[in-house]
């Protein structure tokens, strides 16, 4: 079986500013304070006392067109604001941000509707068939809102649930056609976007610097690295369990900026290459080749198995900030359960530490489940890694991050027992999302500060 060392040869890592999250999000909040400003110059508060209908129909047009624009910024991929954020974090607001343009956008069409009918002194549902059908671009962006309501429709949890990845990703292209198809409208017949020079200017940049990103980071890069690097299938090695680990290798792999915790979306050559699936890194990248590791829950996790040695692999990323750029002391906890081991098991091998400063917290339910054990046990002898192996099954009356056989004594009284110091150190944390609830409440409870404690989700 192949093994992993710790990196031997100096490889490329993403930077990390300290202010490009702020600048990224006082951006935001900018884009859409000019925009009320934009409204206001152009008569907005003397036509709310006018026309208060049809004037709030113009604003809430408005803001619905900006927070578009903004939800496509925020899943471009920009490296710098993605390495600021996080996935799961960035996903978190560009669903906030996607929600709040869809109901602001039908707040538009509302009032715009009642608006023109009380003008006309026509009925609402006549007036609204006048418009789509008569106003030049209408068509386009009725086509247009019927593809970003099936995006939002689709984005609720319960329908994620109920969805594959893939097929929830390929739904969530209609975005980028409903955005393209809302623009004739917005400059034939919006007066609030043609209304002054700057107006025009601003409308016109922020349409170019949403398409610019998504055409560069989302598929410019990828293009560009998939192209440089020429990634491989070097070997597949079956861990257990349904857990398979997949070697690659490729060209100036040191010169991929990529850290231990990243992950990347994967495609394959051969059947299913069109659909890709988010796998960490379960390696600290040494410049020679990458592994990941998956466990089988479905048809593309599944196929990893079968990878013939040769089998081409194309990558998007990477991705992610549970990485050591986010790190704030000396000292680390870490803590894993399933296949939430993988990108820790990186980060114990990449980031630097003394003996005795790193304590690792394992879950599984029986022995046979703990991936990586011989792996982390000789990291453990190496580099003075204490290792807690957390087995059983978990207690059914509360919601603990520890076995059954700790109750009932609270999580955070068991974890200043194991780890006294434990305010002292960065806690990193990956697993099932009730488990890993329950692991940032125990930490908080114990006395962690919030800016020690990192954990991101594959949240989509």
């Amino acid at each position: 079986m192949s093994t992993t060392t710790l990196a031997t040869r100096p490889t490329a890592r993403p930077t990390v500013r300290a202010w490009w999250r702020d600048a990224a999000g006082l951006t935001a909040w900018l884009s859409a304070l000019f925009v009320v400003a934009l409204w206001v110059s152009g008569r907005g508060l003397q036509d709310l006392t006018a026309d208060p209908v049809t004037s709030a129909g113009r604003l809430t047009g408005l803001l619905s067109a900006d927070f578009l624009l903004l939800q496509l910024l925020l899943m471009a991929r920009i490296p710098w604001v993605e390495r600021s954020y996080g996935q799961d974090e960035l996903a978190r607001r560009h669903r906030i941000a996607g929600f709040t343009s869809i109901a602001l956008l039908a707040a538009h069409l509302v009032l715009i509707t009642l608006g023109y009918a009380a003008a006309d002194r026509s009925g609402v549902l006549g007036e609204l068939w006048l418009l789509v059908t008569t106003y030049p671009g209408m068509l386009l962006a009725a086509a247009g809102t019927a593809a970003l309501g099936l995006v939002a429709a689709t984005s609720v949890r319960a329908a994620r649930r109920r969805l594959r990845y893939e097929s929830w990703h390929l739904l969530h292209l209609y975005a980028y056609l409903g955005t393209g198809l809302a623009l004739p409208h917005q400059l034939w017949t919006g007066a609030d976007f043609t209304a002054s020079p700057v107006a025009t200017a601003f409308w016109w940049t922020a349409y170019a610097a949403a398409a610019g990103a998504v055409l560069v980071f989302r598929v410019g890069r990828p293009v560009w690295l998939n192209a440089r690097h020429r990634l491989v299938v070097e070997e597949v090695v079956p861990e257990g369990g349904g857990v398979v680990s997949v070697y690659l290798r490729g060209r100036a792999l040191d010169r991929l900026p990529v850290a231990a915790g990243q992950f990347c979306v994967w495609r394959f050559a051969g059947p299913g290459r069109t659909r890709g699936k988010p796998y960490s890194l379960s390696a600290a990248p040494d410049g020679h080749r990458l592994r990941i590791t998956a466990k089988d829950l479905g048809p593309g996790s599944r196929r990893l198995a079968t990878l013939p040695p040769g089998t081409r692999a194309f990558f998007e990323g990477p991705y992610g900030r549970l990485t050591g750029t986010v790190r704030k002391g000396r000292k680390l906890a870490l803590f894993a359960s399933g296949i939430g081991i993988t990108p820790l098991r990186a980060l114990l091998e990449e980031l630097p530490y003394q003996a005795g400063e790193t304590v690792l917290f394992q879950r599984a339910g029986r022995p046979a489940d703990l991936l990586f054990r011989r792996e982390l046990e000789e990291l453990a002898a190496r580099r003075g890694v204490r290792i807690h192996f957390l087995l059983g099954r978990r207690s059914r009356d509360r919601a603990s991050w520890l076995p059954a056989g700790y109750a009932p004594v609270p999580d955070e009284q068991v974890l200043r027992h194991l780890v006294p110091d434990i305010a002292d150190h960065d806690v990193y944390v990956c697993g099932p999302d009730t488990w890993t609830a329950a692991v940032l409440d125990s930490a908080r409870r114990a006395g962690v500060p919030a800016d020690r404690v990192h954990r991101e989700r594959f949240a989509w």
